[in-house]
């Protein structure tokens, strides 16, 4: 069997995919109408930012767009002064060449409805602050300290950590039951995903309110139980883990992220690390390496790259150089600075076909998402396959990575992953592939036709509580 081209009537089936992709956004935005005509669900009228780096910016801009004021802070003074600069650029980028009179217009609006400050207390005032500052425990359980003197006793808060645990937060938070994560993807007015991350102690009421906030600002939600990855991150990391290992036995790195993007992915694996940032990649490893020591393969060659300056595009310069790269463009010839330190860690072992490749980069993807299932971390293989697309830039006419498995069926896909195993734990089958495979079980009862469950904003999300799908 094929791995790339495994399917049966490819023009029939992509078009059941794409159906299915649509059928899932619609799924997801009716709850969210839900939850917004919800009278239990408090609207969020005002947002209240802390950091005005450049996720704070994006964040801005994205609320500003939809019209929603912004009362924004940051212990840098010079972050705050160019703020509003930096929040129109951001508007400015994620649309069309403006005329001279709609500038004046989004410079008017962004006046108008952006409030830097200095004080913690003016956004502490607003319906929903989100927490967006460095990704280090001690300094947002100290803000968190200091916000809690001035919080209102309606007000929401969220966090934008991509790899903290919500409920490590938590601990230090009187009002836990108004906290949740909410977890935005880099450029924010781009990429339409917000994972909403729930502990045990948050309220069905601040769910339910952010749900509807998700809809005001345009925003497809992925209700998600807490812990290390969350979604996204979780099926991302086997991605990226699998690449660099690919490398370390001698894959060349236009091979592997040519065969990913012919498979339909909107980024290979080195551009995407690229796009995160090299030291952002390495830190949300470690938090993953942390909690699934046996699934995370450490490599020394992205420490090497980060020790030689090269954090990615942010830098000018990761796997790929950007140094003549405009930020449309995508790199295709690999650095020969880079070569040599590949060459410097790598011990070619094998040689690695498109299929081969293919089965390395998206069988861990599986698995962890057959684990996440098991858990009971998200509601529905619908989310896992949402946050796929929309998240990783898994293609949408494939129907997501749930959906493309079951194009292959559980039988094949036990049967690509037998010469794997070896490799170590992160390439095993796991229970709930082995259960699936006995029963002649899919994921969705017949591909391209999910079921759409009628989702209520109070199911609880207890770990253990995924039902088999036959």
């Amino acid at each position: 069997m094929n791995i790339l081209d495994h399917i049966a009537d490819p023009q029939a089936n992509h078009a059941r995919a794409v159906e299915y992709v649509k059928a899932a956004v619609a799924w997801h935005r009716r709850d969210a109408a839900m939850a917004s005509n919800s009278g239990a669900a408090r609207k969020i009228r005002s947002v209240g930012i802390i950091g005005a780096g450049v996720m704070g910016a994006e964040l801005a801009a994205a609320h500003i767009k939809r019209h929603l004021p912004v009362t924004i802070t940051d212990a840098n003074p010079d972050a705050l002064a160019t703020i509003a600069d930096r929040t129109t650029a951001e508007l400015a980028a994620a649309t069309e060449p403006l005329a001279a009179s709609d500038n004046q217009h989004v410079r008017a609006l962004i006046d108008r409805l952006l409030h830097p400050t200095g004080e913690l207390a003016q956004v502490a005032r607003c319906d929903l602050v989100i927490e967006s500052i460095t990704e280090k425990l001690s300094a947002k359980q100290k803000l968190f300290d200091s916000l809690q003197k001035h919080i209102s006793p309606e007000t929401i808060v969220a966090s934008n950590t991509s790899t903290i645990p919500i409920g490590k937060l938590a601990e230090c938070i009187p009002w836990p039951e108004r906290f949740c994560g909410a977890h935005f993807f880099h450029p924010v007015l781009r990429r339409p995903l917000l994972e909403i991350i729930r502990t045990r102690q948050t309220g069905h009421k601040t769910i339910s309110a952010v749900m509807a906030y998700a809809r005001t600002i345009d925003k497809l939600p992925i209700v998600v139980a807490d812990g290390p990855g969350f979604l996204v991150n979780r099926l991302l990391l086997p991605y990226l883990t699998e690449a660099m290992e690919l490398l370390m036995e001698g894959a060349s790195m236009e091979l592997i992220e040519q065969t990913a993007l012919n498979f339909g992915m909107a980024k290979g694996p080195f551009c995407l690390m690229d796009e995160i940032g090299l030291d952002t990649t390495l830190h949300a490893g470690w938090s993953l390496a942390e909690a699934f020591p046996e699934r995370i393969a450490a490599s020394p060659l992205l420490v090497t790259l980060i020790k030689s300056g090269r954090l990615g595009k942010k830098s000018g310069a990761g796997f790929f150089s950007y140094a003549d790269q405009s930020s449309s463009q995508t790199p295709t010839e690999s650095d020969p600075a880079v070569i040599e330190i590949i060459a410097r860690w790598a011990k070619p072992c094998c040689q690695h076909s498109p299929e081969d490749i293919i089965r390395r980069l998206l069988l861990p993807m599986v698995l962890e998402a057959t684990r996440i299932l098991e858990e009971g971390n998200v509601q529905n293989p619908l989310d896992i396959d949402l946050g796929a697309i929309f998240g990783l830039g898994f293609p949408d006419w494939r129907g997501g990575l749930l959906c493309w498995a079951d194009t292959l069926g559980a039988l094949n896909l036990l049967e690509m992953l037998r010469p794997l195993a070896p490799i170590g734990p992160r390439l095993q089958p796991t229970r709930y592939l082995l259960n699936m495979g006995a029963r002649g079980g899919r994921f969705f009862p017949q591909v391209g036709a999910p079921v759409l469950p009628a989702l209520t904003l109070d199911m609880p999300l207890i770990p253990g509580s995924a039902q088999l799908i036959e």
